[in-house]
């Protein structure tokens, strides 16, 4: 790797495994390491071994090896010569032997216990790098393995791909055992004085009976307000211990280290057929579903996995009734596929599925029966936004039509405190619905945006007037601590055209600032990752309606990634770091910010 510095170089051919960002980051760990071990110490010249010439001077050693300067001494200084000669001043050539090298090696035995687990992997994973590169140097074979797996299944001879890729998945609820060192011991024939072999995990392993003569790396997290540290403990088994302290790298470096460190790791193909064509997408509004409407009129709500490595799970299908039509879907807080469909002048409101003990429901509401008329949306348009709210235990099902009106369906109209017209963002958080409407005045003649939180179980919520002056067209990004109580989540409200008011506390309009977005570029979200930026970036669609860019508070488009063909909607979750697509051709793809890898994608065919 040409692009690593020069004080990586020893260790190049290891960290080309890695992308350029993680070798660097990783580097720093390993050089700091590197250091701490030192290198593998030469056999003493008393092991033995044919002789091979001269490789150096000594303090020590026979007359015939003394050197000829010392006997010039004898000549001319002799009293000079008796002095040096009685404190060990004298220099002599230091005899080389040829040591058998295949009997050299280093062994070094991972703990992939609970205490281990997270951010101590990663000096795991910097320690076999400088150990595989120092067991090179000293021409020993290098084995290594973790202690809670079967002696048999490993040990590891190289620091590859493959290897690495088992280890991350050797993590375990259990600690090490005795017996598993034993095993190990036994298998690896380390015998009762074993050259160089490091075990590599918390306090703990010093305790194991059979490791006293072993060397030992403790790696513990550093437990201090804000620290975001590993300190490091190397004890070889006949030298002084040496303490390291690691800063960690970035947050998504430390996911994708611990998680894909190769970007290996890909989405396979979900192929479906059992509901033909997806003709429109939308998040649910706590941002944790996606909502699939099909060709054939039937619904889905998939969960989109968080890692590429993660299992798909299978959604919650609705197959569409005989005469009936769906006019919205959304996800209901206590589990279960909301779908409201019209049939004959008349709603039908039908929970699916079962969540925290509470069975599905069917409600029949005649349309006479609303205060205002529901607006439906026209056959070629997507369905209408649902979701649902609790209020005493009571639960109230609201939509939003297609006047932007949030109205309720069903329960008790007070959950709402007043109608909510204009609406172009929503966002179920905690019992909590954030929203962005319009707030028509009627002594100025104008509809300025604002943002507000209702929250129906205690009516005091907030509601505030945003600096802004254009449609109001708004996103929800996802917070960095859902926990937060007094703050908004991120958001983003269309000022003018080509820019746009973003800022991270939706409850905090002092926080906002302006973002321009070239023309051409069209706005689908707002991305809030990494978590420790200082501010969120519009997610944007380019020209060619295939790539995506994330546009911080500069303006300046930085690449995210770019579909396999034309994109028709795409839509980013407020709830987590997530943008979803569809194109042209039926597909549809859930990319995560924090992988920078596609996590889902569905396409058309398979069997049913």
């Amino acid at each position: 790797m040409s692009t690593l510095p020069e004080a990586l170089r020893p260790w190049a051919a290891q960290l080309s495994l890695f992308s350029e960002d993680l070798a660097l980051s990783l580097g720093h760990h390993v050089a700091r390491l590197a250091a701490a071990l030192g290198p593998l110490r030469a056999r003493n010249e008393l092991e033995g071994g044919e002789p091979q010439g001269y490789d150096g001077l000594s303090r020590r050693g026979s007359p015939e090896r003394l050197l000829m300067s010392e006997w010039l001494m004898a000549l001319e200084a002799p009293d000079e010569f008796v002095r040096r000669a009685a404190f060990g001043e004298q220099s002599f050539l230091r005899t080389a032997y040829r040591q058998p090298q295949s009997g050299r090696r280093t062994v070094a035995l991972l703990d992939a216990g609970p205490d281990q687990l997270g951010s101590p992997r990663i000096a795991h994973l910097a320690l076999l790098v400088v150990l595989a590169r120092r067991a090179e140097a000293a021409g020993a074979t290098f084995s290594w393995g973790v202690l809670q797996s079967p002696p048999k299944k490993q040990p590891f001879s190289t620091v590859d791909a493959a290897a690495i890729g088992q280890w991350l998945k050797s993590a375990n609820a259990a600690p090490p055992l005795q017996a598993q060192l034993a095993a190990w011991r036994e298998v690896l024939e380390l015998g009762r004085a074993p050259e160089d072999v490091w075990l590599v995990g918390g306090a703990r392993l010093a305790r194991l009976p059979g490791a006293e003569d072993l060397s030992r790396v403790a790696v513990d997290e550093v437990v201090a307000p804000g620290a975001r540290q590993l300190s490091v403990e190397v004890r070889p088994a006949s030298r002084p211990a040496r303490q390291v302290v690691l800063d960690l790298p970035p947050a998504p470096q430390c996911v994708r280290l611990l998680r894909d460190p190769f970007a290996a790791a890909v989405a396979a193909p979900v192929l479906d057929a059992s509901n033909g064509a997806v003709r429109s997408i939308h998040f649910s509004a706590d941002g944790l579903r996606l909502m699939m409407a099909y060709a054939n009129g039937s619904v889905s709500a998939q969960v989109l996995p968080q890692s590429p490595r993660d299992t798909v799970p299978k959604p919650k299908r609705f197959l569409l009734p005989s005469g009936e039509r769906v006019v919205a879907t959304g996800w209901r807080r206590t589990g279960g596929l909301l779908v409201v469909t019209w049939n004959q002048a008349r709603l039908c409101l039908g929970v699916y599925g079962t969540l925290r003990g509470r069975q599905g429901h069917v409600w029949t509401i005649p349309h006479t029966a609303l205060v205002e008329p529901l607006r439906f949306p026209l056959t070629s348009e997507p369905p209408l936004l649902a979701l649902s709210l609790m209020r005493e235990g009571r639960e109230s099902v609201l939509v939003l039509d297609s006047t932007h009106t949030l109205r309720p369906l069903l329960g008790d109209e007070r959950s709402l405190v007043q109608p909510l017209r204009g609406v172009t963002a929503l966002f179920e958080r905690r019992g909590g619905l954030f929203f962005v409407d319009r707030d028509r005045q009627e002594d100025r003649g104008i509809a300025m945006p604002r943002t507000g939180c209702l929250l129906p179980n205690a009516f005091d919520g907030w509601i505030q007037t945003l600096p802004v002056e254009g449609s109001g067209e708004a996103y929800f990004g996802h917070a960095k601590d859902s926990a937060q109580k007094d703050p908004g989540p991120p958001l983003a409200v269309r000022h003018q055209p080509g820019r746009w008011w973003v800022t991270r506390d939706s409850h905090d309009e002092k926080q906002g600032v302006m973002v321009t977005v070239a023309e051409g570029l069209r706005v689908v979200g707002l991305c809030c990752w990494p978590v420790d930026t200082a501010r969120p970036g519009l997610v944007v669609l380019g020209q060619d309606e295939r790539t995506f860019y994330r546009v911080p508070a500069d303006g300046v488009p930085e690449f995210l990634v770019t579909a396999p063909a034309r994109v028709v909607t795409s839509c980013v979750s407020p709830a987590q770091p997530v943008l979803a697509w569809l194109t042209e051709k039926g597909e549809v793809c859930g990319w995560s910010f924090q992988h920078r890898a596609l996590v889902y994608r569905s396409m058309p065919g398979g069997k049913p």
